[in-house]
């Protein structure tokens, strides 16, 4: 019995860790259940720990256990990321960059940025997903994503970031509303008004900032709906289902039934944020760190 820790120990391990039952976990392997208890059961002679609590009825991950899973599933994508950048640079590229971004982010700084990095770096591939906040961060904490562009909020241990963008708020209403941008003077005229705001999912801090903006008009909103899409928001406010609230860069290039109006005269704006994991030793990430 080999004492060294291979991938076929982390991968059995990684799928009865996400089972939490070993019968369950063998079928997926496509082993028999004692061969993958024995395998677990040499990993953890391996490591000389225990990584799972188990009786007849129950499987729990110990605290080396969780720690595990975390780093197994880090080191599986990025060997995945690995094989992908291998196959790109046998090709002829440079690489592979795999970036997230809210949908605001498209309309103001993403596309100078990939045009730039095209240019640093011919050959570059760039992989963009439109993704929520938290996903992002979830992403790039677990190196399915290497950069991360998002609404402002908290951060964990491990990352780090840079503001890039920093933005006015706008309203959105519907074409018959009666304000316009002449006739505006604060979003108090709006208090009797229904209100569609992104989700708090979407981003806690985000969404308190939103709140901010009533509270310092003395009144709290009626809200109607809440989405983590701009398009949803959109289409409610264009059927006349209330107002939003959103970024002004979020309302570049739809063509939809709407009319908005700049909230340029109070203090709240909003930030784009740049997210990485700290410590990190991709060279493509470096450059296109130094262009941010």
């Amino acid at each position: 019995m080999s004492n060294n820790l291979e991938f076929r120990h982390l991968n059995y391990f990684q799928v009865v860790a996400e089972e939490l039952h070993f019968s369950n976990a063998a079928k997926k392997l496509f082993i028999t259940q004692p061969a993958l208890s024995r395998q677990i059961k040499q990993l953890e002679k391996i490591l000389n720990t225990t990584l799972l609590k188990r009786d007849k009825r129950n499987v729990e991950l110990t605290k080396a256990g969780m720690y595990l899973l975390e780093e197994a599933e880090f080191l599986s994508n990025h060997i995945d990321y690995l094989k992908k950048n291998i196959q790109h640079i046998q090709s002829g590229g440079a690489g592979e960059l795999r970036i997230g971004f809210v949908g605001s982010a498209m309309n103001s700084v993403i596309p100078g940025l990939i045009a730039s990095i095209q240019e640093k770096i011919p050959g570059i591939h760039t992989e963009l997903t439109e993704l929520p906040n938290q996903v992002q961060i979830d992403r790039v904490r677990n190196d399915t994503l290497d950069i991360g562009f998002i609404r402002s909020m908290r951060l964990p241990n491990g990352l780090e970031k840079k503001h890039v963008f920093k933005e006015t708020f706008s309203l959105v209403l519907p074409n018959s509303h009666e304000l316009n941008q002449q006739n505006f003077r604060s979003v108090k005229q709006l208090q009797e008004e229904s209100f569609i705001l992104f989700s708090s999912q979407y981003s806690h801090g985000y969404f308190e900032k939103i709140m901010s903006i009533f509270e310092d008009q003395g009144f709290s909103p009626k809200v109607a709906h809440q989405s983590v899409h701009a398009n949803t928001i959109f289409r409610l406010v264009e059927q006349n289902l209330g107002i939003g609230i959103v970024p002004t860069s979020l309302t570049y290039g739809f063509a939809l039934n709407f009319k908005c109006i700049d909230l340029k005269d109070i203090h709240q704006r909003t930030k784009l944020t740049a997210i990485w994991k700290k410590g990190h030793k991709s060279r493509l990430l470096k450059s296109f760190i130094e262009l941010i």
